[in-house]
Protein backbone atom coordinates (compact mmCIF):
# COMPACT_ATOMS: atom_id res chain seq x y z
CA UNK A 1 0.00 0.00 0.00
CA UNK A 2 1.53 3.32 -1.06
CA UNK A 3 1.57 6.15 1.45
CA UNK A 4 1.17 9.82 0.60
CA UNK A 5 4.28 11.45 -0.84
CA UNK A 6 6.56 13.21 1.62
CA UNK A 7 5.79 11.28 4.78
CA UNK A 8 7.44 8.16 6.19
CA UNK A 9 5.71 4.80 6.15
CA UNK A 10 4.95 2.68 9.21
CA UNK A 11 7.05 -0.10 10.67
CA UNK A 12 6.52 -2.79 13.29
CA UNK A 13 7.99 -2.91 16.79
CA UNK A 14 8.50 -6.34 18.34
CA UNK A 15 9.16 -5.50 22.00
CA UNK A 16 6.09 -7.48 23.06
CA UNK A 17 7.24 -10.65 21.29
CA UNK A 18 8.67 -12.56 24.23
CA UNK A 19 7.85 -10.00 26.95
CA UNK A 20 5.90 -11.55 29.82
CA UNK A 21 6.14 -8.65 32.27
CA UNK A 22 4.24 -5.98 30.31
CA UNK A 23 2.61 -7.98 27.53
CA UNK A 24 1.89 -11.41 28.97
CA UNK A 25 3.78 -13.31 26.30
CA UNK A 26 3.34 -17.08 26.08
CA UNK A 27 4.78 -19.38 23.37
CA UNK A 28 1.24 -20.43 22.49
CA UNK A 29 0.92 -16.95 20.93
CA UNK A 30 3.62 -17.66 18.33
CA UNK A 31 1.23 -18.72 15.50
CA UNK A 32 -0.74 -15.46 15.93
CA UNK A 33 2.51 -13.48 15.94
CA UNK A 34 3.55 -15.18 12.70
CA UNK A 35 0.16 -14.39 11.16
CA UNK A 36 0.66 -10.79 12.31
CA UNK A 37 4.09 -10.68 10.68
CA UNK A 38 2.79 -12.08 7.40
CA UNK A 39 -0.14 -9.66 7.36
CA UNK A 40 2.24 -6.75 7.98
CA UNK A 41 4.40 -7.76 5.03
CA UNK A 42 1.32 -8.14 2.84
CA UNK A 43 0.14 -4.65 3.84
CA UNK A 44 3.45 -3.03 2.98
CA UNK A 45 4.87 -2.67 6.50
CA UNK A 46 8.40 -3.80 5.76
CA UNK A 47 10.50 -2.31 8.60
CA UNK A 48 10.76 -4.58 11.65
CA UNK A 49 12.57 -3.40 14.77
CA UNK A 50 13.80 -5.67 17.56
CA UNK A 51 16.61 -5.79 20.15
CA UNK A 52 18.92 -8.34 21.71
CA UNK A 53 17.50 -7.51 25.16
CA UNK A 54 13.86 -8.10 24.18
CA UNK A 55 12.22 -11.05 25.88
CA UNK A 56 11.94 -11.41 29.65
CA UNK A 57 13.53 -14.12 31.77
CA UNK A 58 13.93 -17.43 29.96
CA UNK A 59 12.55 -15.78 26.82
CA UNK A 60 15.49 -13.40 26.46
CA UNK A 61 16.31 -13.08 22.76
CA UNK A 62 12.92 -14.48 21.79
CA UNK A 63 11.88 -11.42 19.79
CA UNK A 64 14.91 -11.70 17.51
CA UNK A 65 14.50 -15.46 17.17
CA UNK A 66 10.82 -15.19 16.24
CA UNK A 67 11.44 -12.40 13.75
CA UNK A 68 14.30 -14.35 12.23
CA UNK A 69 12.26 -17.53 11.81
CA UNK A 70 9.26 -15.67 10.37
CA UNK A 71 11.42 -13.79 7.88
CA UNK A 72 13.32 -16.91 6.84
CA UNK A 73 10.03 -18.62 5.96
CA UNK A 74 9.07 -15.92 3.43
CA UNK A 75 9.60 -16.34 -0.30
CA UNK A 76 12.89 -14.72 -1.35
CA UNK A 77 11.19 -11.86 -3.20
CA UNK A 78 9.25 -10.82 -0.08
CA UNK A 79 12.25 -11.34 2.18
CA UNK A 80 14.29 -8.97 0.05
CA UNK A 81 11.76 -6.16 0.72
CA UNK A 82 12.31 -6.26 4.47
CA UNK A 83 14.39 -3.91 6.57
CA UNK A 84 15.41 -5.82 9.70
CA UNK A 85 16.70 -3.57 12.49
CA UNK A 86 18.02 -4.61 15.86
CA UNK A 87 19.47 -2.80 18.86
CA UNK A 88 22.42 -3.95 20.95
CA UNK A 89 22.33 -3.10 24.65
CA UNK A 90 25.41 -1.41 26.15
CA UNK A 91 25.45 -3.74 29.16
CA UNK A 92 28.26 -3.00 31.66
CA UNK A 93 30.25 -6.06 30.57
CA UNK A 94 30.29 -5.00 26.91
CA UNK A 95 33.46 -2.97 26.81
CA UNK A 96 35.86 -1.63 24.24
CA UNK A 97 35.86 -1.45 20.50
CA UNK A 98 35.18 -5.19 20.22
CA UNK A 99 32.62 -5.20 23.01
CA UNK A 100 29.73 -5.89 20.65
CA UNK A 101 31.35 -8.58 18.48
CA UNK A 102 29.80 -11.58 20.23
CA UNK A 103 26.45 -9.82 20.72
CA UNK A 104 26.24 -8.89 17.05
CA UNK A 105 27.09 -12.45 15.98
CA UNK A 106 24.44 -13.86 18.36
CA UNK A 107 21.79 -11.45 17.09
CA UNK A 108 22.65 -12.30 13.50
CA UNK A 109 22.23 -16.02 14.25
CA UNK A 110 18.82 -15.44 15.89
CA UNK A 111 17.79 -13.25 12.95
CA UNK A 112 18.66 -16.01 10.47
CA UNK A 113 21.63 -14.08 9.10
CA UNK A 114 19.75 -10.85 8.37
CA UNK A 115 20.52 -7.47 9.97
CA UNK A 116 20.10 -4.36 7.82
CA UNK A 117 20.36 -1.71 10.57
CA UNK A 118 22.26 -2.11 13.83
CA UNK A 119 21.59 0.42 16.60
CA UNK A 120 23.13 1.37 19.93
CA UNK A 121 20.16 0.68 22.21
CA UNK A 122 20.77 3.58 24.55
CA UNK A 123 23.37 6.19 25.39
CA UNK A 124 25.69 5.62 28.35
CA UNK A 125 26.54 9.34 28.49
CA UNK A 126 24.77 9.84 31.83
CA UNK A 127 26.44 7.08 33.80
CA UNK A 128 29.45 5.67 31.89
CA UNK A 129 30.43 8.19 29.21
CA UNK A 130 33.74 6.39 28.58
CA UNK A 131 31.92 3.21 27.49
CA UNK A 132 29.91 4.61 24.60
CA UNK A 133 32.61 5.86 22.22
CA UNK A 134 34.47 2.55 21.77
CA UNK A 135 31.19 0.64 21.31
CA UNK A 136 30.13 3.06 18.58
CA UNK A 137 33.52 2.75 16.92
CA UNK A 138 33.06 -1.03 16.92
CA UNK A 139 29.64 -0.72 15.30
CA UNK A 140 31.14 1.63 12.71
CA UNK A 141 33.80 -1.02 12.04
CA UNK A 142 31.02 -3.52 11.27
CA UNK A 143 29.57 -1.12 8.68
CA UNK A 144 32.95 -0.49 7.08
CA UNK A 145 33.66 -4.23 6.99
CA UNK A 146 30.38 -4.83 5.16
CA UNK A 147 28.84 -6.87 8.01
CA UNK A 148 25.81 -4.56 8.20
CA UNK A 149 24.54 -1.86 5.88
CA UNK A 150 23.62 0.92 8.30
CA UNK A 151 24.22 2.22 11.82
CA UNK A 152 21.72 3.98 14.06
CA UNK A 153 21.36 5.11 17.65
CA UNK A 154 18.52 5.23 20.14
CA UNK A 155 17.53 7.29 23.18
CA UNK A 156 19.76 10.27 22.46
CA UNK A 157 18.96 13.93 22.88
CA UNK A 158 19.97 16.70 20.48
CA UNK A 159 23.43 17.46 21.89
CA UNK A 160 24.57 13.85 22.01
CA UNK A 161 23.04 13.20 18.59
CA UNK A 162 25.06 16.02 17.02
CA UNK A 163 28.25 14.77 18.68
CA UNK A 164 27.77 11.19 17.44
CA UNK A 165 26.86 12.40 13.94
CA UNK A 166 30.04 14.49 13.86
CA UNK A 167 32.20 11.61 15.16
CA UNK A 168 30.94 9.21 12.49
CA UNK A 169 31.24 11.84 9.75
CA UNK A 170 34.94 12.15 10.61
CA UNK A 171 35.23 8.46 9.69
CA UNK A 172 33.30 9.05 6.47
CA UNK A 173 30.24 7.24 7.81
CA UNK A 174 26.61 8.25 7.85
CA UNK A 175 24.45 8.08 10.96
CA UNK A 176 21.40 6.43 9.46
CA UNK A 177 18.76 6.77 12.16
CA UNK A 178 17.72 7.87 15.62
CA UNK A 179 15.06 6.01 17.55
CA UNK A 180 13.30 7.77 20.45
CA UNK A 181 10.04 7.58 22.32
CA UNK A 182 7.65 9.84 20.43
CA UNK A 183 3.89 10.04 20.75
CA UNK A 184 1.15 12.47 21.64
CA UNK A 185 1.95 11.55 25.26
CA UNK A 186 5.72 11.92 24.74
CA UNK A 187 6.07 14.98 22.48
CA UNK A 188 9.44 16.34 23.68
CA UNK A 189 11.27 15.42 20.45
CA UNK A 190 9.11 17.91 18.47
CA UNK A 191 9.93 20.86 20.74
CA UNK A 192 12.01 23.66 19.15
CA UNK A 193 15.62 22.49 19.10
CA UNK A 194 14.54 18.92 19.77
CA UNK A 195 15.75 15.81 18.00
CA UNK A 196 13.08 15.96 15.29
CA UNK A 197 14.53 19.30 14.18
CA UNK A 198 18.11 17.99 14.37
CA UNK A 199 17.19 14.90 12.34
CA UNK A 200 15.68 17.07 9.60
CA UNK A 201 18.77 19.28 9.56
CA UNK A 202 21.29 16.42 9.42
CA UNK A 203 19.33 14.01 7.23
CA UNK A 204 18.92 11.37 9.96
CA UNK A 205 15.90 9.09 9.78
CA UNK A 206 13.71 9.54 12.87
CA UNK A 207 12.06 6.40 14.25
CA UNK A 208 9.26 6.73 16.83
CA UNK A 209 8.94 3.95 19.36
CA UNK A 210 5.86 3.59 21.59
CA UNK A 211 3.85 5.80 19.18
CA UNK A 212 0.63 4.49 20.75
CA UNK A 213 1.87 5.00 24.33
CA UNK A 214 1.69 1.29 25.20
CA UNK A 215 -1.75 1.15 23.60
CA UNK A 216 -3.38 4.00 25.53
CA UNK A 217 -3.72 6.17 22.43
CA UNK A 218 -5.56 3.38 20.62
CA UNK A 219 -8.27 3.14 23.32
CA UNK A 220 -11.54 5.03 23.21
CA UNK A 221 -12.92 6.68 26.32
CA UNK A 222 -15.63 4.00 26.44
CA UNK A 223 -13.27 1.03 25.98
CA UNK A 224 -13.63 -2.02 28.19
CA UNK A 225 -11.54 -3.02 31.23
CA UNK A 226 -8.03 -1.67 31.52
CA UNK A 227 -5.08 -4.00 30.98
CA UNK A 228 -3.71 -5.77 34.03
CA UNK A 229 -0.45 -4.92 35.70
CA UNK A 230 1.80 -1.89 35.10
CA UNK A 231 0.08 -0.82 31.85
CA UNK A 232 -3.29 -0.63 33.58
CA UNK A 233 -1.82 1.38 36.46
CA UNK A 234 -0.27 3.83 34.00
CA UNK A 235 -3.54 4.17 32.07
CA UNK A 236 -5.46 4.92 35.28
CA UNK A 237 -2.97 7.64 36.19
CA UNK A 238 -2.95 9.34 32.78
CA UNK A 239 -6.53 8.95 31.55
CA UNK A 240 -8.19 11.80 33.54
CA UNK A 241 -5.91 14.38 31.87
CA UNK A 242 -6.53 13.12 28.33
CA UNK A 243 -10.21 13.94 27.85
CA UNK A 244 -9.68 16.90 25.49
CA UNK A 245 -6.91 15.18 23.51
CA UNK A 246 -8.92 11.99 23.07
CA UNK A 247 -12.00 13.97 22.03
CA UNK A 248 -9.97 15.72 19.29
CA UNK A 249 -8.50 12.40 18.17
CA UNK A 250 -11.98 10.91 18.01
CA UNK A 251 -13.24 13.83 15.92
CA UNK A 252 -10.41 13.43 13.41
CA UNK A 253 -10.91 9.66 13.32
CA UNK A 254 -14.64 10.03 12.67
CA UNK A 255 -14.04 12.46 9.80
CA UNK A 256 -11.64 9.96 8.18
CA UNK A 257 -13.59 6.80 9.07
CA UNK A 258 -10.33 5.81 10.77
CA UNK A 259 -9.19 4.40 14.11
CA UNK A 260 -7.71 6.34 17.02
CA UNK A 261 -4.51 4.37 16.45
CA UNK A 262 -4.32 5.70 12.89
CA UNK A 263 -4.60 9.28 14.15
CA UNK A 264 -1.78 8.75 16.65
CA UNK A 265 0.44 7.11 14.01
CA UNK A 266 -0.22 9.84 11.46
CA UNK A 267 0.70 12.50 13.99
CA UNK A 268 4.16 10.91 14.21
CA UNK A 269 4.39 10.71 10.43
CA UNK A 270 3.38 14.37 10.13
CA UNK A 271 6.51 15.18 12.16
CA UNK A 272 8.74 13.19 9.79
CA UNK A 273 9.00 10.11 12.01
CA UNK A 274 8.57 6.46 11.07
CA UNK A 275 6.32 5.05 13.82
CA UNK A 276 6.93 1.44 14.85
CA UNK A 277 3.83 0.41 16.84
CA UNK A 278 3.96 -2.91 18.65
CA UNK A 279 1.70 -5.24 16.68
CA UNK A 280 0.60 -8.61 18.06
CA UNK A 281 -2.54 -9.43 16.10
CA UNK A 282 -3.49 -9.23 12.41
CA UNK A 283 -6.35 -6.82 13.13
CA UNK A 284 -3.85 -4.39 14.68
CA UNK A 285 -1.89 -4.55 11.43
CA UNK A 286 -5.02 -3.63 9.50
CA UNK A 287 -5.56 -0.55 11.69
CA UNK A 288 -1.95 0.55 11.32
CA UNK A 289 -1.82 -0.03 7.57
CA UNK A 290 -5.05 1.93 7.06
CA UNK A 291 -3.24 5.03 8.35
CA UNK A 292 -1.05 4.99 5.22
CA UNK A 293 -4.01 6.03 3.06
CA UNK A 294 -4.32 9.55 4.47
CA UNK A 295 -2.48 12.43 6.15
CA UNK A 296 -3.42 14.86 8.88
CA UNK A 297 -4.12 18.35 7.63
CA UNK A 298 -1.80 21.09 8.83
CA UNK A 299 -4.59 22.46 11.03
CA UNK A 300 -5.25 19.03 12.59
CA UNK A 301 -1.56 18.51 13.28
CA UNK A 302 -1.21 21.90 14.93
CA UNK A 303 -4.27 21.31 17.09
CA UNK A 304 -2.89 17.96 18.24
CA UNK A 305 0.53 19.57 18.82
CA UNK A 306 -1.03 22.19 21.09
CA UNK A 307 -2.97 19.60 23.07
CA UNK A 308 0.01 17.24 23.40
CA UNK A 309 2.47 19.94 24.46
CA UNK A 310 -0.07 21.38 26.89
CA UNK A 311 -0.59 18.15 28.83
CA UNK A 312 0.46 18.16 32.48
CA UNK A 313 1.10 14.40 32.40
CA UNK A 314 2.78 12.07 29.94
CA UNK A 315 4.64 8.84 29.41
CA UNK A 316 7.59 8.12 31.71
CA UNK A 317 10.83 9.25 30.08
CA UNK A 318 13.47 6.66 29.30
CA UNK A 319 15.97 6.89 32.19
CA UNK A 320 18.90 6.39 29.78
CA UNK A 321 17.90 9.24 27.45
CA UNK A 322 20.90 11.56 27.05
CA UNK A 323 20.73 15.32 26.57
Amino acid sequence: MAHPVGQPGIGVGTWAWGNQFLWGYDPSQDPVLEATFRRAVACGLHTFDTADSYGTGRFNGRSEALLGSFAAALPAAQRDQLLVATKLAPFPWRLGRRGYERAFAASKRRLAGRIDLVQLHWSTARYAPWQEGPLLEGLADLVQQGEVAALGVSNMGPRRLRAVHRRLAERGLELSSLQVQLSLLAPDPIQPGGVAEVCRELGIRLIAYSPLALGLLARSMAAGPLPRGPRGALFRRLAPALVELQAEMARIAANRDASLAAVALNWCRAHGALPIPGLRRPEQVEQAAAALAWNLSEQERRRLDDLALGLQVGMPANPFLSD
